[in-house]
């Protein structure tokens, strides 16, 4: 499933899958925009027995190999303290959040200034565009009215008969086609693809593991076509869409990032946890399904933690 890809491969691929300029100029949504009025009312009729499946990670608060910077959670104020809220007869508790989101451990969302290819972001803006207090152009607040539409869940570790997709091993484009024609299930335009590649599975049985050193599953750079052609609306993974290590080949280390949201302007949803969603659809038979994406609206942001909500 591996070969090598150069840097020239590499470029044309971003060349002839880039849309910039496809919805104007001053476009911010990217391929959100195939997901339309008539999908999102589309998808809530897949709704049947009303069974909702988060597709999120608890917050990493635990210093692990894959999780070099713990999010900070502590308590302002615990249960022994919570009669003194200012003598005001309120008993209640309060505690902190903080997160450095993008990684290997979080569940988030990538925002188009995320990411550059050559100093460009999606649509062609500069990386000048994102200062010290924050993007002004692609922040998070593009998707700020969430991302409601059709799920589909490609489950490549179920095609291939194992547990779990080998860390260094990489999913091809034909693959994910064949995972489409055995769950029945249609990969088109405004989907919000999820592909799992069966890593929760393997850090419950082995434990975690140092990602951009030891690998994790993801695409084969080729994969990009198939995507594009398809016009997905949004791709998510257990991994973070790209295999790692990152490839050693100059300006294309991550290329699915590179090209999915600089220029396809495709949103990543990085670090999910597929196993209680694989599992919903195997029982049900049933790999499409509501995906409810909603994103904190944090000014600037490049990005945000979110727990996807499937529903059946």
């Amino acid at each position: 499933m591996q070969r090598e890809f150069t840097a020239s491969e590499l470029a044309a691929l971003f060349a002839r899958t880039r849309r910039w300029g496809a919805w104007g100029e001053d476009d911010e949504l990217g391929a959100l925009n195939f997901v339309t009025a008539e999908r999102r009312a589309a998808a809530a009729r897949l709704v049947r027995d009303g069974v909702a499946v988060s597709c999120a990670r608890d917050l990493p608060v635990r210093p692990s190999p894959e999780n070099p910077v713990p999010a900070q959670h502590h308590m302002l104020v615990a249960g022994d303290e919570s009669a003194s809220l200012g003598g005001s007869g309120l008993e209640a508790t309060m505690d902190f959040i903080g997160t450095a989101f993008h990684g290997m451990a979080t569940t988030h969302v990538d925002a188009f200034c995320h990411v550059f290819v050559q100093g460009k972001m999606w649509n062609g803006r500069d990386a000048s565009e994102v200062r010290s207090t924050g993007a002004r152009r692609n922040s998070i607040l593009a998707l700020a009215e969430g991302i409601v539409g059709r799920g589909v869940l490609l489950d490549i570790p179920r095609l291939r008969g194992v547990e779990w997709i080998e860390i260094r091993d990489r999913v091809a484009p034909e693959e994910l086609a064949a995972a489409a024609v055995a769950e029945n299930v249609g990969v088109d335009e405004g989907s919000l693809l999820l592909v799992s590649t069966g890593r929760d599975a393997r850090r419950a049985k082995l434990g975690p593991w140092e990602p951009n050193v030891d690998g994790l599953a993801g695409l084969r750079p080729d994969c990009v076509d198939w995507l594009f052609e398809r016009r997905i609306a949004v791709l998510g993974s257990d991994g973070v869409s790209d295999g790692l290590p990152a490839l050693r080949n100059g300006a294309w280390p991550l290329p699915i990032h590179q090209c999915c949201l600089v220029g396809m302007g495709v949103p990543l949803l990085d670090n999910l946890d597929l196993s209680r969603l694989a599992a919903a659809c195997a029982a049900r038979g049933r790999w499409e399904f509501f995906l409810a994406i909603a994103p904190l609206r944090i000014a600037g942001g490049t990005g945000s933690p979110i727990n996807p909500i499937a529903l059946f």
